[in-house]
């Protein structure tokens, strides 16, 4: 039987733990960093009920992304944590700080302490995730299978500009959440701050496309050879148009659907643009996947049974908690 789909079917399930990872973890890393643009007590406590029944199981993605990478390509993973190994450890600190923040304002009478444990630890993990994603993107030196760059490689203007973005991003997702979620005086606060986000979060977008265009010619031959590739641009910009119609018109239920698209979009287009590279022009999905016996074991367990497992269980934990708080 031929399994020369396995790789494919790898990276496309990958991609897809990726993505529902950003738009779950990412409004409740939104919401962390939206604590920090409001003292008021009232408002931070319904933005933690707004997310306190489903923020442990978002993380649960992002192992199974890395988990996934490891066993499926582990040539791709040793070349990201080799390249990232820094900004990764300080995303990992950041997520135990959070989630100990999370916990300990409930404990402790000092609150104010763990709701800035909350809102850096949100913000560092943003950010940090949105430098991955730049330094990931200015294309990773590798020789012979291996990363062949220094400890800061990563850290250059374009990756804090996409590290400003994707927390920006996450921002949006998290006043849409809580607006989804929320009722009364949460609602109206994140309903005024969502056209700002919006406009925020398409600025730097633009800027970052832009800048990739001019660095990264390959890039810029692509999409003239791959002229299909400018349906998820087209995607973006009508999901930004619902937005904004669903923030002037108060449709609870459009801005985060419409938030989800825009990144679904962007993904889209980022996966596009370098394909069929996981590291960006230098490793292939062919070149970087695991023996076929690997894969096929890895299908027959993880593929056909965690992953539609945690799927299901993801999908009832959220129609069971669905409509607001």
């Amino acid at each position: 039987m031929d399994h020369s789909w396995l790789p494919t079917f790898w990276a496309a399930l990958i991609a897809f733990a990726l993505f529902v990872y950003v738009v779950r973890d990412g409004y409740d890393l939104g919401v962390g960093i939206l604590f920090g643009f409001t003292r008021d007590r009232a408002l931070r406590d319904t933005m933690v009920k707004a997310i306190s029944p489903l923020w442990d199981g978002n993380e649960v993605w992002l192992v199974l992304v890395w988990a996934s990478l490891f066993g499926a390509f582990p040539m791709v993973y040793a070349i990201l944590l080799s390249a990232f190994y820094l900004p990764v450890t300080l995303m990992l600190l950041a997520l135990i700080f959070r989630g100990v923040s999370f916990e300990f304002r409930y404990l402790s009478k000092n609150n104010r302490l763990w709701d800035w444990g909350f809102f850096l630890g949100s913000l560092i993990t943003s950010f940090v995730q949105g430098m991955v994603a730049g330094g990931l993107i200015q294309q990773l030196p590798v020789a012979g299978g291996q990363y062949a760059g220094g400890a800061f490689e990563w850290l250059t203007p374009f990756s804090l500009l996409c590290g400003a973005g994707l927390a920006i991003g996450y921002t949006l997702l998290g006043a849409a959440w809580l607006v989804l979620k929320t009722e009364g005086d949460l609602r109206d606060w994140s309903y005024r701050r969502l056209a700002r986000l919006l406009l925020s979060a398409l600025a730097v977008l633009g800027l970052a496309c832009a800048w990739t265009f001019a660095a990264q010619p390959r890039v810029a031959n692509r999409w003239l050879e791959a002229r299909w590739l400018i349906l998820f641009p087209f995607s973006g910009v009508l999901a930004s148009l619902g937005l904004w119609a669903g923030v002037r018109r108060r449709r609870d239920g459009l801005p985060y659907a419409m938030a989800v698209v825009i990144f679904l979009a962007a993904l889209l287009a980022f996966a596009g643009s370098f394909w069929p590279h996981l590291i960006p022009f230098t490793v292939t999905i062919e070149a970087a996947s695991a023996p076929v016996q690997t894969l096929k074991f890895l299908f027959y367990g993880a593929g056909i049974a965690v992953f539609p497992l945690v799927l299901f269980y993801t999908g009832v934990v959220y129609w069971v908690l669905r409509g607001k708080i």
